[in-house]
């Protein structure tokens, strides 16, 4: 396992240069004036402006020279101060946040990881319950309940379910609420006496022992988390009942029963431990794109996470937040991608030996 896990170390650089070279590439279909954002605030007044900063800062120089100073950064010869630098976290500034990028992502990351984790309780829990119980009662009433609920989930797009449910739960019974929280509540959590240790809403409020807060919190987050677990659920129940059905047509599991095997021997020691690989992959995907920032979700319901933030960057052409947020997406994809590999390792032990 260890060898395994060590290999699976050795290539993440690589993948990561490749995908800080795709990132950089995309980079230059921007101007020299778009580019030199990288390292200035404003964008220069004049021709002569530019014409210094492109010298200063090497915009016009080789590919490969400006990828190194993309990567490391680059030295001011006005103040000696080094500038840029992605691997310094200096991802240029974001004119969406009015703030550097890094900060922008920072300061949101924690709200899109609470609506992620209240999330991805609900979504593997059922989705993974309801698609082994709809395997085992093939074509029986529960089988063809959960197959109507996965087409209805899957075929039903993000934004018009997101829409039902304001219309219902907010705009005619007003039971909950768009946002991260009330007003009041609002205000709270930036008094002196309010700790964040983590800024996420939820398990800050608990830790300050403010239950109001907690409950107010959970009020906002019930249509995010709503909307994200019906269309996740349908997802992850497709891909375990397909899994488990087609493990159950395996020759093993007929050896089994004609042993003599206990049914529910051989499906939690058998059926269910090499139906859940392909489940993983899907789950730990998933999880992954929580985290990167449900964008329709989180501007449908004016949550303040990564996927607002990407949504407003986009429309307002803020291309290094874009960049930033691309980056960030595949650094994320990369480790959730490394994950699932270890667990695939953890439950089929042929995977690491080959």
């Amino acid at each position: 396992m260890t060898a395994y896990i060590i290999r699976r170390l050795l290539i993440m650089p690589i993948i990561l240069f490749g995908v800080t070279l795709l990132i950089f590439g995309m980079l230059q279909v921007l101007g020299p004036v778009e580019r030199s954002a990288l390292y200035v605030r404003d964008i220069p007044k004049n021709e002569h402006q530019v014409d210094a900063i492109i010298r200063r800062y090497g915009l016009d120089k080789p590919f490969y020279v400006q990828y190194w100073n993309w990567l490391v950064g680059v030295e001011d010869g006005a103040t000696g101060e080094r500038v840029g630098g992605v691997l310094r976290g200096d991802l240029g500034y974001s004119r969406t946040g009015r703030e550097p990028v890094i900060d922008a992502l920072v300061r949101r990351l924690p709200a899109t990881m609470e609506l992620a984790l209240w999330s991805m309780i609900p979504v593997i829990g059922f989705g993974i319950w309801l698609g082994i119980k709809a395997a085992l009662n093939h074509n029986r009433p529960i089988d063809q309940a959960a197959r109507i609920f996965a087409i209805l989930g899957w075929s039903l797009p993000t934004f018009v379910f997101a829409l039902l449910l304001l219309l219902v739960f907010y705009a005619k019974l007003d039971w909950f609420q768009p946002g991260r929280l009330s007003t009041g509540f609002s205000q709270e959590i930036l008094k002196p006496g309010f700790s964040s240790y983590t800024n996420m809403v939820t398990v800050d409020a608990l830790l300050n022992l403010r239950f109001d807060i907690f409950l107010d919190a959970l009020r906002h987050l019930v249509m995010p988390v709503l909307t994200l677990v019906v269309i996740q659920v349908a997802l992850l129940l497709k891909v375990t009942r397909s899994s488990m059905l087609e493990e159950m047509r395996q020759d093993y599991v007929t050896t089994a029963r004609a042993k003599g095997l206990p049914e529910k021997m051989i499906v939690n020691r058998h059926i269910r431990r090499n139906a859940l690989i392909p489940v993983i992959t899907v789950a730990g995907l998933t999880l992954a794109g929580l985290l990167n920032g449900v964008v329709i979700t989180e501007t449908v319901f004016d949550f303040p996470g990564l996927g607002s933030w990407a949504a407003a960057a986009a429309l307002s052409l803020d291309v290094l937040s874009m960049l930033g947020y691309t980056l960030f997406s595949a650094v994320l994809l990369v480790m959730a991608n490394l994950i699932v590999d270890v667990l695939y390792a953890v439950l089929d032990p042929r995977i690491r030996l080959n």
